[in-house]
């Protein structure tokens, strides 16, 4: 779709002309976030996660690899590697805190760009292939992060992979095998480290690779917006530069204040104090707990207490990793032809009611395992998979969706066209 504001790309230079013959390089990012890119003009701030989510993954990227330079994959020296990054690699202390909240901060932009990709209905057609991509992002994300918690070798490292690895062991025949694999072992050692660290070290590249894959999806049909009405004209739309590069920058500082204040002052608020433990194959935690991004499917594990045809156990692992699977069928189990959460008042409802779940599901994984605590997981664990496989099919079949906007325009302009149109684009039209 071509408008009369997006200019093609012309080299102002020799050298640029040179280029843009032979490796189109400048044209392909004019055209992928440039001047050449129309995007719809009602964005909210919800839209600036995506955005955040890569200044992140670019942040884990570059300070794992300047960690990389200094840190030891050996069972017996990995702790005191990091201690030796901490202490005495000049700003170590601040590219290993950088990292260690890097991830947290990634994993909440990450679910926040989830969570209004679910409000808003971008999974819904035709943007199917954005979303599942997104999703096989955030998986390579918690396989990613996991190594990576094991690569410091404190306690929690330690039991954390013993007890994540273990839950392979839940499926008969091939569990323990499979888990032995795994790790190269029985039990976390040597093999299991030296293989986290060289997957942790590649599968962020990995990631940007998908993200490539994940942009260029999302550039077939373009962004969805607020009121999941379609682009209908270039009223309809900005071009990304400047308007939205400028939206996003200015949020993006705001973001990383957020950030650099946890860096700097609290920087130990999102891990673990049993970590600056040695790990210790003889001394089990009192608490074993994963960081919090794994919480809420921490909690569905534990919320199978009773053996039901198949161990409870595996049980609690087939609901874990069901309950992600599930999410590559939603364009497909809300059949709603409304995208957009604000014009289905009854789809609202609900979807606060399953943050509320997911939100008590957190805090039940990240709390001890009291009778209170699986029977509230055991509760919000029900309404999570109650919510995918059977509200949201019934609520897209019976719903009465609100009047929907005439065009992406109407909803932000008022009849303003002619006055707020960007480069006269209502008065040529």
């Amino acid at each position: 779709m071509s408008f009369a504001w997006a200019k093609p790309y012309e080299p102002k230079t020799a050298l640029g002309q040179w280029m843009d013959d032979r490796l189109p390089l400048p044209r392909l990012v004019y055209g992928a976030v440039g001047g050449g890119y129309p995007v719809p003009r009602n964005l909210n701030y919800l839209w600036n996660f995506g955005v955040l989510s890569g200044i992140f993954l670019t942040i884990q990227i570059v300070t794992g690899i300047v960690l990389a330079m200094h840190y030891n994959s050996n069972v017996g020296t990995a702790f005191w590697s990091i201690e030796h990054i901490m202490r005495d690699v000049n700003a170590g202390w601040f590219l290993r805190y950088a990292h260690a909240n890097g991830a947290s901060f990634f994993f909440i932009v990450v679910y926040i760009h989830i969570f209004r990709g679910l409000f808003y209905g971008s999974y819904k057609a035709p943007r199917e292939m954005v979303w599942m991509l997104g999703l096989v992002i955030y998986l390579l994300m918690m396989a990613t992060a996991f190594m990576g918690y094991v690569l410091p070798w404190g306690q929690m490292s330690y039991w954390g992979a013993q007890v994540i690895t273990g839950f392979f062991s839940a499926f008969p025949v091939i569990g323990e095998p499979l888990r032995v694999w795994i790790l190269g072992g029985f039990a976390p050692d040597q093999a299991a480290l030296t293989r986290f660290f060289s997957l942790h070290y590649l599968l962020p590249f990995v990631i940007a690779g998908v993200v490539v894959l994940h942009i260029w999806a999302l550039h077939i049909p373009g962004s969805s917006n607020p009121t999941g009405v379609d682009v209908k004209n270039e009223k309809d739309t900005l071009p990304f530069h400047p308007f939205y590069t400028a939206k996003d920058g200015w949020f993006a500082l705001l973001f990383l204040g957020a950030y650099a204040a946890v860096l700097f002052f609290l920087p130990n608020a999102l891990g673990h104090a049993d970590n600056y433990i040695e790990a210790n194959p003889l001394a089990t935690p009192a608490h074993i707990v994963p960081e919090w991004y794994y919480w809420p499917f921490y909690a569905i594990l534990r919320a199978f207490t009773v053996d039901f045809i198949l161990p409870a156990k595996l049980w609690g692992v087939l609901a874990m990793f069901a309950s992600i699977l599930l999410l590559f069928f939603l364009p497909w189990l809300d059949r709603s032809p409304v995208r957009s959460g604000h014009y289905r008042p009854v789809f609202k409802r609900f979807f606060w009611l399953l943050l509320i779940a997911i939100f008590f599901l957190g805090w039940a994984g990240g709390s001890e395992a009291t009778p209170m605590w699986i029977a509230i997981s055991q509760i919000a664990s029900a309404y999570y998979f109650a919510h995918f496989l059977i509200i949201l099919p019934l609520i897209s079949k019976f719903e009465k969706p609100l009047p929907r906007p005439s065009s992406i325009s109407a909803s932000v302009l008022h009849g303003e066209e002619e006055e707020s149109a960007p480069y006269g684009l209502a008065k040529n039209a």
